[in-house]
C-alpha cells in the first residue's frame, strides 16, 4: 500500500491505449456537456448537453442520435433506471429532478431537489433516488415513483457525487465540504460512518467497485485520485492526475478505472489484483467525462467544440 498522501508522479506515463472509432455529431451549441448515463439493455446513452438545456439521447448501436428532451434547465446529473423504464435528470437552473420516460422522451414528473442538484443514484430497495445539493451541503431523498420528496440528509458543506454499492445495499456521497466519504443507509436514511479523506482536497468524482470493495475518489482542488478499501476505510494509495478531475468511469469486464478531467488529461488505473496506474496523457479538451459500455468496453466521451459543433467521440482499448 502508498502512504496517504504519497500522490505518484503525474507527468512519467504511458500513452493512453485507446483508439477513436467514431465521432458521432450532436444536436446544439458548442457548450458545455456533463454526465451521461448508459441503458445498455434498451442500447440508449443519455447525454447532459448543461450548456444547451437539453438531454441527448444516442442509440449507441446504430451510433445516431435519436431524441432530444429540451427544457432540463443547466442540466447536470443523469441517471438512466432500466428496471423503471426511466432517466433521471439534475436540472440545476431550476433546482429541480426530473424523472423522463425512456420510450417517448417525455418528463414524468419533476421535483424540487435542493439549492444546486448534481449527482444522482439509485436505490432498488426502496424506490429512492439519492441527489447530491451540491451547495445545499444534503443529499435530497425523493421518491423515485411520484416525486415526493423523502427527506434530506446534512452533509455538511459542499457536496460531491452520490453512488450506490450494491454489496452493502448503501450509499456513499462525497462530502466536499467535511472532506469526507460518508455511508448512509438508504431505509433508515440515516449516516452510518464517516471516513476522513487527508491528502484529498474537493473529493467530487466517485467510483465504486462493490466486487471488489474498492471505492475510488477523484480530488478536484488538488488533482489527486485515491482509493480505499471498503472493508477497512483505509487509503490504499494517492496518485497525481490531471488537472481538476471530474468524472469517473468504471471497466468491469477490462478491470479499469477511467479518470476524466477538465483539463482534458485522462488517467486509467488497473482495478485487478492491486490497483497501479496504466497510462495518463492528454486526450481532448475538456474530456472531462466518460461513460463505459459493459457489453463491449468501448468507451464513450462526449466533447464540446470538436471543429465548431459537439461531438460524441466512441473509443476502444487497445490490447495491453
Amino acid at each position: 500500500m502508498l502512504a496517504v498522501g504519497c500522490a505518484q508522479q503525474a507527468a512519467a506515463t504511458d500513452p493512453l491505449p485507446l483508439k477513436s472509432v467514431a465521432d458521432i455529431p450532436l444536436p446544439g451549441n458548442p457548450t458545455r456537456l456533463d454526465y451521461q448515463s448508459l441503458d445498455a439493455a434498451r442500447r440508449l446513452l443519455f447525454i447532459a448537453h448543461l450548456g444547451d438545456s437539453t438531454m441527448i439521447a444516442v442509440d449507441v448501436n446504430s451510433r445516431r442520435v435519436v431524441g432530444t428532451i429540451p427544457d432540463v434547465a443547466a442540466v447536470h446529473g443523469v441517471l438512466a433506471v432500466p428496471q423503471l423504464h426511466t432517466v433521471f435528470a439534475s436540472a440545476t437552473g431550476t433546482n429541480e429532478l426530473l424523472a423522463i420516460d425512456e420510450s417517448t422522451f417525455k418528463v414524468k414528473w419533476r421535483t424540487g431537489a435542493g439549492v444546486y442538484p448534481d449527482g444522482i443514484a439509485y436505490d432498488p430497495g426502496t424506490n429512492r433516488v439519492f441527489v447530491s445539493d451540491e451547495r445545499g451541503g444534503t443529499d435530497t431523498v425523493i421518491d423515485a415513483s411520484q416525486g415526493r420528496l423523502v427527506t434530506t440528509i446534512p452533509l455538511g458543506g459542499q457536496v460531491g457525487n452520490t453512488q450506490y454499492d450494491p454489496a452493502s445495499q448503501h450509499m456513499y456521497v462525497n462530502a466536499e465540504g467535511a472532506n469526507q466519504l460518508v455511508e448512509i443507509d438508504p431505509r433508515s436514511a440515516r449516516i452510518l460512518s464517516r471516513t476522513a479523506l487527508p491528502g484529498c482536497a474537493g473529493n467530487h468524482g466517485l467510483q465504486i467497485d462493490s466486487v471488489r470493495r474498492r471505492v475510488f475518489i477523484a480530488c478536484e482542488d488538488n488533482a489527486t485520485f485515491m482509493w480505499l478499501d471498503l472493508r477497512t476505510m483505509r487509503i490504499g494509495g494517492s496518485w497525481t492526475i490531471g488537472q481538476n478531475p471530474d468524472v469517473l468511469a468504471l471497466d468491469a469486464r477490462n478491470h479499469i478505472v477511467y479518470v476524466s478531467a477538465e483539463s482534458g488529461v485522462v488517467s486509467l488505473f488497473t482495478d485487478a489484483a492491486s490497483v497501479s496506474r496504466i497510462a495518463q496523457a492528454f486526450l481532448a479538451p475538456a474530456a472531462h467525462t466518460v461513460s463505459v459500455d459493459p457489453m463491449n468496453g468501448l468507451t464513450y466521451w462526449p466533447l464540446q467544440d470538436v471543429a465548431g459543433r459537439p461531438v460524441l467521440r466512441i473509443m476502444s482499448l487497445a490490447k495491453r
